[in-house]
């Protein structure tokens, strides 16, 4: 059972609006109360907020926590933690585990691990589209769906052909199940490490070209026509692939699509000296593309913003750039960053917390939520006053492994609360906590 808190006078924004003053009262996980003036009755805890900011929980679609498989890199227990210490109150793990999550019996261990670590966090699975996520054999997806998978997704390997992408999209189609890829062409990105430009050519890295993920979408889109299925788009990394969804958006097909936080602070220039934390599937691309992204994303174009969690060891990333690992560690870090963009005029907080809140959770088949009576207190409080830059070596993640080391902040998480469960709490003035 969870206290009853109230957390009194946080300036606070949800998807419908901002909010000078605000109050809120949580029972039993839910929040009972959200007005200016404090609840009344009796109370466990107050939390005074004043001149904090109260938001949603980051909802994160794209979190691989190395577990089951690669637990030299991170594991469950360890990247929960981070989601909390983040402000991340929700995460949703892609099926690219070892052993693939295309069977019940490895969403019910991943459960079990879950449930082991403690965490209140809420997890949910994607389950793999095909098997081994081999392209070439459908996936039990009515059993994946029965084991309570939050949608199926094709990463790694490609599918074998158009046919099987038409197929993937019924199936999925039939079981209500929603599709979610990561578009890129095998044939044109081959062994590419790099965006196709002049810092891939002065760096003589194999490139990736742009053509890569708009051709990849243009195949996903002529089939959704056809079919009539859902399909999400994971990390965008163009200006030609958000103008092709935001058509797509436009004409009515069911699709959304999300981006990355490192493809809105980044662009290709962070390769420089052959930096291998900047080493990203889908690579950093021009600055164009780093800004269509965020209108994109600001117009609501693009609908969602995930930090694409991939923890990986030093050693990972201790290669050539060609030969290291690809991915940036994201949790601990992502509010934090996220409200630089805030500062900068990129985004306005009802719209960042669409991004990251409403949107994520509508994607993945789930309730809204919000800061509103009879929502899940998933919540986090943020204190604008704590702008460090970012720093790898505080991260609770054990990857350490990102390229916005030292960039600047819009403040700390300094509480995070899932389903009225404090998970995480760096509240280091007494007078706040009775």
């Amino acid at each position: 059972m969870s206290e009853a808190i109230r957390i009194l006078n946080a300036r606070a924004a949800d998807s419908r609006g901002e909010h000078e003053r605000l109050c809120v009262g949580i029972r039993d996980g839910r929040i009972v109360h959200a007005a200016p003036e404090p609840p009344e009755g009796e109370w466990d805890r107050d939390i005074n907020a004043e001149g904090l900011l109260l938001l949603p929980g980051w909802v994160e679609l794209a979190a691989r926590l190395r577990e089951p498989g690669a637990t030299r890199k991170a594991d469950i227990a360890s990247e929960l933690a981070a989601a909390a210490a983040g402000g991340i109150t929700a995460l949703c793990m892609p099926p690219d585990t070892q052993p693939v999550i295309d069977r019940p019996a490895v969403v019910d261990w991943i459960r079990g691990r879950v449930s082991a670590s403690g965490s209140a966090v809420a997890v949910y699975l994607l389950g793999a589209a095909t098997v081994e996520l081999a392209g070439t054999e459908l996936a039990e997806m009515h059993a994946l769906a029965a084991a309570g998978c939050s949608g199926v997704a094709q990463y790694g390997a490609p599918l074998r052909d158009t046919a099987m992408m038409r197929r993937v999209l019924e199936y999925a189609a039939g079981f209500g199940l929603t599709l979610h890829v990561q578009p890129q062409d095998a044939a044109l990105a081959d062994d590419g490490c790099a965006h196709e430009g002049a810092m891939a050519t002065r760096l003589g890295l194999p490139p990736i070209p742009v053509a890569a993920e708009t051709c990849a979408i243009g195949q996903w889109l002529a089939l959704i026509e056809d079919t009539g299925a859902r399909l999400h788009f994971g990390r965008i990394s163009s200006a030609r692939g958000a103008r092709m969804i935001a058509r797509a958006r436009a004409d009515g097909l069911p699709v959304s699509a999300d981006v990355a936080l490192t493809h809105l602070l980044l662009d290709d220039s962070a390769l420089a000296g052959f930096d291998t934390r900047a080493h990203l599937q889908p690579p950093l691309r021009e600055t164009t593309d780093r800004d269509a992204l965020r209108a994109a994303l600001a117009a609501g174009d693009i609908g969602a913003l995930c930090c694409d969690h991939q923890p990986h060891e030093a050693d990972a990333k201790n290669e050539a750039f060609d030969g290291a690992a690809a991915g940036a560690s994201g949790l601990d870090s992502a509010w934090c960053l996220a409200l630089w963009l805030v500062e900068q005029g990129v985004l306005d907080l009802p719209r960042l917390v669409a991004a990251v809140h409403d949107v994520p959770l509508a994607i993945l088949g789930q309730p809204a939520g919000g800061l509103v009576e009879g929502a899940s207190a998933d919540l986090v409080l943020i204190d604008p006053s704590r702008k460090a830059p970012v720093d790898p070596a505080h991260f609770t993640s054990r990857g350490r492994n990102t390229p916005l080391a030292a960039h600047p902040t819009g403040g700390g998480v300094v509480l995070s609360m899932a389903s009225g469960h404090i998970i995480h709490e760096a509240l280091d003035d007494p007078s706040r906590r009775r």
